[in-house]
């Protein structure tokens, strides 16, 4: 299993097309198999950062995914909203694997 952390920079007067942004891949990476855990955004502190993670059931299923991602229709409507909007400043993703009792 592989969970993915992104940590966005977003613009924070912006939140409602992030926001669009985020319900867009919840909805996206379960349909290519993974399992969104939600996106968090700003409420208290800094007004510019919001978090998302997920899960693939392995790195080789998130790969597949991430490939997929680039062919996809509604890939592209999701980047092309982030872009056009201008509601995400950078991104950074790590690759987190769980602690097992």
């Amino acid at each position: 299993m592989i969970t993915v952390h992104l940590r966005y920079e977003i613009d924070p007067d912006k939140l409602d097309a992030f926001t669009a942004y985020g319900r867009m891949w919840i909805r996206l990476v379960n349909r290519f198999g993974g399992d969104h855990h939600g996106y968090f955004m700003p409420s208290e502190g800094d007004s510019d950062e919001a978090f998302a993670l997920f899960t693939f059931p392995s790195l080789a299923a998130y790969e597949l995914y991430r490939e997929a991602s680039k062919t996809d229709p509604e890939c592209h409507e999701a980047f092309e909203l982030a872009r056009t909007t201008g509601c995400i400043r950078r991104y950074e993703r790590r690759f987190l694997s769980p602690v097992r009792r």
